[in-house]
């Protein structure tokens, strides 16, 4: 499951960072590619020397070198990642990352991180029991970061009890069992805008620029779904999944789906398909001298997701989105209800920065119990992340 993957080990400063040299030797020897990232304390208890061997890779601790002035650049790292894993995770390093510090170059990965990232606690018993470390280690798993919990046994102070860092085999297994649940998953995305024929040169669409549908497509990818992509036109370089279909119109897409919703065990509808198409597409192209008016009778194009609704069979879900301008919720929770869906994915004009065209999105996520779930405006790459995050914890 780590084979090919690009792996960020980070490193806090704990006694148990040398359990972090067996992490990841194992990593390397499952085939995954390792850069190590070390808070400035760490180095006090494991060298990079150390990490820089096993990893054949440079250990980045600080923002830039300070004999060249070389930046390390922080988002390129977390670009470069599939996953990251903070393995010590010390208490004042899991309250910077739940509080929004970022005093060093660990934590402004972390925070430019848009896939999985996941973190194994190290602290001694008491520690480890404070309400105020608990609240972080919640609110943590709350943005979608995924806890390798910690275990019972000796401890640096000599007590006994829950704080130690997990076992190097139990992190690798947490790990391999999250891309696990995905392994066996075959999943259909949409993305994009259609295009609805008024003649040769001229169609009816909308403002989609498929960024929504695209970023669900990779992360499914990442994770090890075997994803299935039908867009509509627009100007993405188009992802390495396992099947992209290309087409233009409703019609299209309809044809597409239905050919695939079968074999699927989740579908995720994030295109923003046409409502309506000219009932009459002219075969030449409709001259502007000809005529000084020009009427267009449109007619409904099908509603493939609700289509799609009543063809789900009880082991599929089914994930739809709703774009709205007024009424978000209402109108939201009577579509996710008609048309038998398993979780609804609002997001409203009236939120800056959500919606077409934008690299961002605000979103809330409906189940079909009408609970409720806001999130803030993020990335897109990091909303499919909330999203995923959230079906998976549905099923």
């Amino acid at each position: 499951m780590l084979k090919g993957k690009n792996v960020i080990l980070g490193i806090s400063a704990s006694i148990a960072a040398y359990k972090s040299a067996f992490i990841c030797r194992e990593l390397i020897k499952k085939g995954a590619n390792v850069k190590v990232l070390m808070t400035p304390d760490s180095a006090q208890f494991v060298t990079p020397l150390t990490f820089s061997t096993l990893s054949k890779n440079p250990v980045y601790s600080a923002y830039a070198d300070a004999e060249t002035g070389e930046w390390n650049n922080h988002v390129a790292l977390a670009k470069w990642a599939d996953l990251f894993i903070l393995a010590p995770a010390t208490q004042n390093t899991l309250a910077k990352m739940a509080s929004g510090v970022c005093d060093n170059l660990l934590l402004a990965t972390y925070f430019s991180m848009a896939n999985q990232v996941y973190f194994a606690p190290a602290m001694d018993l008491d520690m480890f029991k404070h309400k105020a470390n608990q609240d972080n280690i919640k609110k943590l798993q709350t943005y979608g970061n995924v806890l390798i919990p910690a275990e019972r046994g000796a401890l640096a102070s000599g007590l006994v009890g829950e704080g130690r860092m997990a076992e190097v085999s139990n992190i690798l297994k947490a790990v391999e069992q999250k891309d696990a649940f995905w392994s066996d998953k075959s999943v259909l995305v949409t993305a994009g805008p259609t295009h609805e024929a008024i003649d040769p040169v001229r169609f009816i669409g909308n403002r989609s620029s498929g960024k929504m549908g695209y970023a669900l497509a990779i992360q499914l990818e990442q994770r090890g779904a075997k994803v299935h992509l039908i867009s509509g036109p627009n100007n993405l370089e188009d992802p390495k999944v396992f099947q992209h279909i290309k087409v233009v119109s409703a019609a299209d897409m309809d044809d597409a789906c239905s050919k695939l919703f079968p074999k699927m065990d989740l579908t995720i509808m994030a295109a923003a398909v046409a409502d309506y198409a000219p009932k009459t597409v002219t075969a030449k192209k409709i001259k502007k001298e000809a005529t000084d008016k020009v009427s267009i009778e449109l007619a409904s194009t099908i509603d493939i997701l609700k289509k799609l609704g009543g063809l789900k069979k009880e082991h599929q879900r089914l994930v739809g989105f709703a774009l709205e301008t007024d009424s978000e919720l209402a109108n939201a929770k009577r579509k996710l209800e008609r048309k038998n869906l398993d979780i609804i994915v609002l997001n409203s004009l009236q939120n800056k920065g959500a919606g077409f065209e934008n690299d961002t999105n605000q979103i809330t996520i409906i189940d079909k119990n009408n609970k409720q779930t806001d999130f803030e405006l993020k990335n897109k790459d990091e909303v499919a992340v909330d999203i995923l995050n959230h079906i998976q914890s549905q099923w």
